[in-house]
C-alpha cells in the first residue's frame, strides 16, 4: 500500500487524514489493490452494490448501455479520483451503470459499509471520513449538472463547443486536454462519431478551436 501513498493523499475521501494513519486505515476500511487491463470491467450493470474505488493509476469511465447496446459516457474518473460512493451513500441494491478500465489500471476498492458507517474501535478518523464523502457525493452532483447542461444543447455543435468551454474555464486557460479520444467524446455527448468529427474539422477550419488528438485551443 505504501507505493500508492502519495496518490491516495491527493484523494478527496482522504482530506485531513494524516500520513500516519492512512496505512492502518485502508485496512479498516477492507482496502484491496487490482489492475485491470483496458475495457476490462471493474462493475458491472445489475451486480449488487457493495464497493468504493479510487483510481491509483490509469482512468475509469462510468459507461451506460441501452436495450440496443448503444454507449454513453457518463464520466471519466482519473487518477486519485473515486468512483461508486454514490450507489454506496444510496443504497442502492443493484448497478445501474458500469464501470470500466478506459486503458490499462489499478484501482483500490473499500467496503461501502465500512466507509459510511462508524467502526466499532470508534476510529478518530472516521467522522472526517464520512464528512469527505458527503462532500465528494455533492461535488459530483454539480458535476453531472455540467453534463446535463452539454446534453441539453440541440445540435452536435453546441453540444460539442458547451463541453471544450467547460473544460477551458475548469483549467483556467484556453488550451487544455480533455480525458476522452474521439469515440469516447462522441459517447459522452450522445451523438454520431462522424458527425462530431466533421463539427470539429469545421470549427478547425472556421479557427475557432486548434485541436490534435485530446488537445484543445479555442480561439
Amino acid at each position: 500500500m505504501k507505493k500508492y501513498m502519495e496518490t491516495l493523499k491527493k484523494c478527496s475521501l482522504f482530506k485531513g487524514i494524516s500520513d500516519d494513519a492512512l496505512i492502518p486505515m485502508l485496512g479498516c476500511l477492507g482496502a484491496e489493490v487490482r489492475s485491470y487491463s483496458r475495457n476490462g470491467n471493474i462493475f458491472t450493470e445489475g451486480e449488487p452494490v457493495g464497493k468504493i474505488g479510487i483510481v491509483l493509476g490509469g482512468t475509469v469511465q462510468i459507461v451506460r448501455n441501452d436495450y440496443y447496446g448503444n454507449r454513453s459516457i457518463l464520466a471519466a474518473v482519473e487518477e486519485s479520483q473515486l468512483f461508486g460512493e454514490s450507489f454506496v451513500c444510496a443504497e442502492v441494491r443493484k448497478l445501474p451503470v458500469s464501470v470500466v478500465a478506459a486503458q490499462e489500471s489499478t484501482v483500490m476498492l473499500l467496503d461501502g459499509d465500512r466507509v459510511t458507517h462508524s467502526c466499532k474501535n470508534s476510529c478518530e478518523f472516521h467522522n472526517r471520513i464520512i464528512f469527505n464523502l458527503m462532500k465528494t457525493v455533492a461535488e459530483k452532483n454539480l458535476l453531472f449538472n455540467r453534463k446535463l447542461e452539454v446534453l441539453s444543447q440541440r445540435t452536435t455543435r453546441e453540444k460539442l463547443m458547451t463541453y471544450l468551454m467547460q473544460q477551458a474555464k475548469a483549467a483556467g486557460t484556453d488550451s487544455f486536454e480533455i480525458p476522452y479520444d474521439r469515440q469516447a467524446l462522441a459517447d459522452f455527448l450522445e451523438v454520431d462519431r462522424s458527425g462530431l468529427s466533421a463539427e470539429i474539422s469545421k470549427l478547425r477550419n472556421e479557427g475557432v478551436i486548434k485541436c490534435r488528438k485530446n488537445q484543445f485551443t479555442l480561439h
